[in-house]
């Protein structure tokens, strides 16, 4: 079994102060595609014990981190941002499994070259979030989309797992 991520040293290029952001997105994104290995399709959009599905948890993960990282860089969310936040959780029979881990690389792999791009003269930058314009910060926007992404990832996990053992499959 790997290190985690956080255990395999610095990230090149990355600034000092963001490779904590850097290391929980990543071992997010490490969790998230071993668990969702060979996950049965049928089971994307169920909701056991009425806890939120796994389709939802995908769409999340990677809009969550697109959201902040917008937010982090002094913008507002785009209006294709905005319908994709009002759709997250609804299910949808044209998306596979496969297809919402892959959008969650790329976001992934898109907050990496913005934390790679980010001064860390800018970290504690005033930043507004949302309609309501509330205040926040560049590092408190980058901070709480780490762990933000970690609270679902552990979500996720348990859900699968739920499943998995429902289903009589194991991982």
């Amino acid at each position: 079994m790997p290190r985690e991520v956080w255990l395999r040293g610095p990230l090149p290029e990355m600034p000092p102060l963001l490779q904590p952001v850097a290391h929980a997105l990543l071992q997010a994104l490490e969790e998230v595609e071993e668990i969702m290995r060979d996950f049965p399709e049928h089971h994307l959009w169920e909701r056991p014990g009425g806890v939120a599905s796994v389709g939802f948890h995908l769409q999340h993960l990677a809009g969550v981190v697109d959201r902040l990282f917008t937010y982090a860089r002094g913008r507002s969310l785009s209006e294709d941002q905005a319908r994709a936040l009002a759709a997250e959780g609804n299910p949808d029979p044209g998306l596979r499994t496969e297809e919402l881990v892959a959008a969650f690389r790329r976001q992934v792999d898109g907050a990496l070259e913005q934390l790679r791009a980010t001064g860390e003269h800018t970290l504690i930058e005033y930043r507004a979030v949302g309609r309501a314009q509330l205040p926040s910060t560049v590092l408190g926007l980058l901070v709480h989309a780490a762990e933000h992404t970690q609270r679902h990832v552990g979500q996720l996990l348990v859900t699968v797992r739920v499943q998995r053992r429902d289903a009589g499959t194991s991982q």
